[in-house]
């Protein structure tokens, strides 16, 4: 599990904000990378998709601070003295606490209007690499439609309340002409880093536009993908999961540390030739994978409580099966004389009722299937293909498998 930790500082006015520092687990501190989380406009540090996103990229290696805003949730101060520039002065506070307790940011990360605010900030902060929006405008007079109703009297009477979502604020004239003063897109094109554009094409709150917007006054390196059928709040956890992979992946190219995989590790013990030990690397699933002369690791995916830093047991079943059936290949092939020039092979593992398996004659109840395609590439004739298909069967992982191999259990001292 990630390791969880609060940290306060304090923003320009001397106010305190309240963050939370999610950080992996294990590994160098010195080596991990820093991000910077800013939520959307009136939300708090905790709304699902922060904490969700957060925790998936620290179980990548990349440790992420979310907070609160001046005036929202566990931070001081009066939210109607706020706007959108003193969002982004918030933003750059933490990010100096971030580098006098840890390291600077190197990656910002804005959800909504904090998508807004983080590329208002990057300009400020020279130790960022890379900055991603999810459902962001393009600048934050997008949220002026949100106080049309009370326009008038923040005009005439200098402040009103108006209801953002199920929640009512006292806004001031001040946040109106705060926004009229941040309407332009220009500062994008000046931002020199790495930016990741997320967006739903059937988001309600912030309309795919905006997303156009960000992209195109944006200069390379540029990239974006589409959150089909998420919500703005990326409600289902399946969103915030494939957002956290999808930029962890994206950073990898960015960040120069191999912290985004879990180091291959050493053996604790000598390991004789023919046995294989696998030992504990942590208290989740983190297992270390060890021969007399080799080391893996395995692990199982963030949504089953894992770290998703190695394959998990079924995947390096199938990696078994896999070189197995192209090593016989290869070995027939070349004692054939057959031209083949490559051979890749896929597998996939599922449990089927033995009436849906047309495969599966003379067997009851529901069945494990494994379904292996290959590719071969070369010269082939009809005849050697078949002939090489008919060979895969033979492989010696294969026909264990087939076996049904007798697993003998003991303990040792």
């Amino acid at each position: 599990m990630n390791t969880r930790i609060k940290l306060e500082f304090a923003n320009d006015q001397g106010q305190t904000l309240s963050g939370l520092l999610e950080l992996p687990e294990g590994g160098d501190p010195g080596r991990w990378q820093y991000a910077l989380f800013a939520h959307c406009f009136t939300c708090g540090k905790d709304i699902a998709a922060a904490s969700r996103i957060s925790r998936a990229l620290a179980a990548r290696g990349i440790a992420v601070l979310r907070f609160d805003f001046t005036g929202l949730g566990g931070s001081d101060g009066d939210f109607a003295n706020t706007n959108f520039s003193s969002n982004v002065a918030d933003l750059l506070a933490a990010a100096a606490a971030l580098g006098r307790e840890y390291r600077p940011p190197s990656l910002l990360i804005g959800h909504s209007l904090g998508g807004a605010a983080v590329l208002a900030a990057a300009h400020a902060l020279p130790e960022v690499k890379a900055l991603a929006t999810i459902g962001a405008p393009a600048t934050a007079e997008h949220v002026r439609h949100l106080l049309a109703d009370a326009e008038a009297d923040l005009r005439g009477q200098g402040q009103a309340r108006v209801r953002i979502g199920p929640r009512e604020f006292t806004i001031q004239r001040q946040f109106l002409d705060d926004l009229e003063d941040n309407a332009s897109e220009a500062h994008i094109g000046k931002l020199r880093r790495a930016l990741l554009v997320f967006h739903s094409p059937v988001d309600e709150v912030v309309p795919i536009a905006e997303a156009a917007r960000i992209y195109n006054a944006a200069l390379h390196p540029k990239s974006f993908i589409s959150l089909d059928k998420a919500d703005h709040l990326l409600s289902r956890a399946a969103d915030a999961e494939y957002v956290a992979t999808a930029l962890a992946a994206w950073t990898s190219r960015y960040l120069d540390i191999d912290a985004l995989a879990a180091p291959v590790p050493k053996a604790p013990v000598a390991v004789a030739e023919g046995d294989v030990l696998v030992t504990e690397l942590d208290r989740g699933f983190l297992r270390g994978l060890f021969t007399s002369r080799h080391a893996l690791i395995a692990d199982e995916p963030v949504a089953q409580g894992g770290g998703d830093k190695g394959p998990n047991p079924y995947d390096l079943l199938l990696m078994g099966l896999g070189a197995c059936t192209s090593m016989t290949l290869r070995l027939y092939a070349r004692r054939k004389g057959y031209p083949l020039d490559d051979v890749q092979v896929w597998l996939q593992h599922d449990r089927v009722h033995a009436e849906d398996c047309a495969e599966c004659d003379r067997r009851d109840g529901h069945i494990e299937r494994i379904t292996r395609r290959i590719r071969l590439s070369g010269a082939l004739d009809p005849d050697q293909r078949a002939d090489l298909l008919r060979v895969a069967d033979r492989c010696p992982v294969h026909r264990t498998l087939e076996s049904d191999p007798v697993i003998l259990t003991r303990e040792v001292d």
